[in-house]
């Protein structure tokens, strides 16, 4: 059986880095370009939705936010200063802020503060 040729340059001595994907230099690279536009904000419905999470944690519960139309930098900034009133550690995935612990309540009370529509989600 004859293998297709899959092996493409990855570096030259004369021009540096070149693309995996094109195979250009990484300065002339042009598939990069393209997806390297400014990253769209979620759409959804308006309502920012609170839950609570048990699943694979074993036990202990995580409160999870989703639904904040913010772009990704201002979603870290915000995720941090919910961290820190509710004094405990979380993180951002996917768009998704999670916060450890059961704080539905002190963090429905922050995102109404600052104009979000919030619905608190699950039992």
């Amino acid at each position: 059986m004859k293998r297709p040729n899959s092996s493409t340059l990855v570096y030259s001595t004369e021009q540096g880095r070149h693309c995996r994907d094109c195979g250009q230099t990484v300065s002339a690279c042009a598939c990069r370009k393209i997806g390297s536009a400014a990253p769209k904000t979620p759409v959804g419905d308006g309502i920012v939705r609170i839950s609570r999470q048990t699943k694979g944690l074993k036990g202990s519960g995580v409160t999870v936010i989703t639904g904040l139309p913010l772009q990704t930098a201002a979603l870290a900034q915000l995720a941090k200063e919910l961290k820190k009133r509710c004094a405990s550690g979380g993180r951002v995935v996917d768009g998704v802020v999670e916060i450890q612990g059961e704080h539905r309540q002190a963090v429905q009370s922050m995102l109404q503060a600052r104009g979000f529509t919030v619905k608190l989600a699950g039992g």
